[in-house]
């Protein structure tokens, strides 16, 4: 006799979650009970406990007359994000070039000469991107900056489309990888910081680009539902 297991809150919660770090949920799209647990084939019950600790994590927000909705982050809060970001990350690489095993060294730069062939595929690269990010932060053997890198990337979920498809950025963020990853197998603290950290700048400036892009792209949108004849 087969069981199936039974999906619970955590499962769509997880699912949910998947859907706003591939895109599958943008910013500003509504999320209902009714529609979920439809897609899920389940109750409401298991999707009402998602929703209320994605919401809780600020994930989802509860707007007047629309329910549920993706937030949409704006200008200070994408910087501030990036501040925390920078100091983190930069932390990171500096603990993984004392502590980075011989072994977590190879893999990041596995990830990088993998990353180096596969400039045109965007989507791959956001994948790999956050992977690369993963080892760094796993190499620096350190539990307390491991939860905190953790708790930001779920706020980052909310950044919308990867970054790395502006201009030449992915071809340069794979160059600052390797450059990370040159410091760390030296045992260079300092420059492997250094080097973290120009490169989440970089980041933060490709950020910023995309949201110009799209707020130019909405106020164009806006002018033209108000007067079609332009």
């Amino acid at each position: 006799m087969t069981h199936h297991r039974k999906t619970t809150g955590m499962d769509i919660y997880q699912s949910i979650y998947e859907m706003l770090i591939s895109g599958d949920l943008q910013p500003g799209d509504r999320v209902t009970e009714a529609k979920l647990a439809e897609k899920f084939g389940i109750s409401r019950t298991p999707v009402r406990e998602a929703l209320s600790r994605l919401e809780t994590q600020g994930l989802l927000q509860h707007q007047p007359y629309r329910g549920m909705v993706v937030p949409t982050l704006g200008h200070q809060e994408v910087t501030e994000l990036y501040v925390m970001r920078e100091v983190l990350e930069g932390t990171a690489a500096a603990l993984a070039a004392k502590h980075a095993t011989d072994a977590e060294i190879s893999v990041m730069k596995d990830i990088v000469a993998e990353d180096a062939k596969s400039l045109s595929d965007v989507n791959r690269l956001a994948q790999t991107n956050k992977l690369f990010h993963q080892s760094i932060h796993r190499a620096a053997h350190n539990r307390y900056i491991l939860q905190a890198l953790s708790a930001l990337e779920e706020s980052m979920a909310l950044l919308g489309p990867t970054s790395l498809a502006v201009n030449e950025r992915a071809k340069q963020a794979i160059s600052e990888h390797e450059e990370i990853v040159g410091a760390i197998e030296r045992r260079d603290s300092q420059a492997a910081e250094k080097i973290a950290r120009t490169h989440i700048r970089g980041s933060h400036k490709a950020r910023l680009t995309l949201m110009f892009n799209r707020d130019i792209r909405a106020t164009a949108s806006a002018s033209e539902a108000l007067d079609p004849k332009q």
